[in-house]
């Protein structure tokens, strides 16, 4: 069966040097994200092979909670803070499946 939830999976590449800016900002995301009301959790980790790389793991009770993510305020301006210190940026937003 499937659920309404919506999870967020992104792969972000940190450019050499930024990584501490990063996770400066990605904390103060993160702190904003948890306290929406339609946000589940929001996870940030770190690839074992590879310590430039971070994993974003997001969860939302529905596709609407997620829309009022992206869209609010201190998403855009702390994305656009972010991005530019990045290589490389691949989002997935998925629905779990239920077996």
């Amino acid at each position: 069966m499937a659920t309404s939830e919506i999870h967020v999976f992104a792969r972000w590449k940190v450019k050499e040097g930024n990584k501490p800016d990063v996770l400066k900002l990605l904390k103060t995301l993160a702190s904003k994200t948890l306290s929406e009301k339609g946000n589940l959790f929001y996870r940030i980790n770190q690839s074992k092979t590879d310590a430039s790389t971070l994993i974003l793991f997001e969860g939302y009770t529905d596709e609407s909670a997620q829309k009022a993510h992206v869209d609010s305020d201190h998403y855009k301006e702390l994305a656009a803070k972010i991005i530019p210190l990045l290589d490389e940026r691949e989002v997935f937003i998925t629905t779990p499946l239920e077996e």
